[in-house]
């Protein structure tokens, strides 16, 4: 189950949000659209980075019932990062959607060997979704 608090008024693909969520954990995950400032604050506290970032995840410890963990995503990032790359925002939410997600599920790129990449790259293709994160870091 995938819960939403959208702090921005832009609009989601909360059914794609949705489907791609439930396709790889029936746990609850959080999604929070963020302003830069409450991204900085959360990569400062969590991760001692003083900047604002596009992604964050928390996952939470894997035990009975418990949510797989939360989604954080600058709004303002993403729709640099969009109309950089000459995507709808809604797109490139989609992406940091599923790069925060696999992250909760596990997957690590700054210590896997091409796991996370090869994963995130197959969901891209899979849902129609422009190239993302470590996909275009990589060309």
């Amino acid at each position: 189950m995938l819960l939403i608090d959208n702090e921005s008024n832009i609009p989601l693909h909360v059914s794609l949000l949705e489907q791609i969520c439930s396709a790889y954990t029936i746990k609850e995950v959080e999604l929070l659209i963020v302003d830069a400032t409450s991204i900085k604050e959360l990569n400062h506290d969590y991760r001692g980075i003083d900047k604002a970032t596009d992604v964050l995840s928390f996952p939470v410890e894997n035990f009975p019932h418990s949510p797989l963990g939360s989604i954080v995503i600058n709004y303002a990032l993403a729709g640099e990062k969009a109309e950089e790359f000459g995507h709808a925002i809604e797109e490139e939410i989609t992406l940091l959607f599923i790069h925060g997600l696999l992250h909760l599920l596990g997957y690590d790129h700054e210590c896997d060997h091409g796991e996370m990449r090869d994963k995130e790259e197959a969901l891209i293709k899979h849902y129609n979704l422009p190239s993302s994160l470590i996909v275009r870091t990589q060309e």
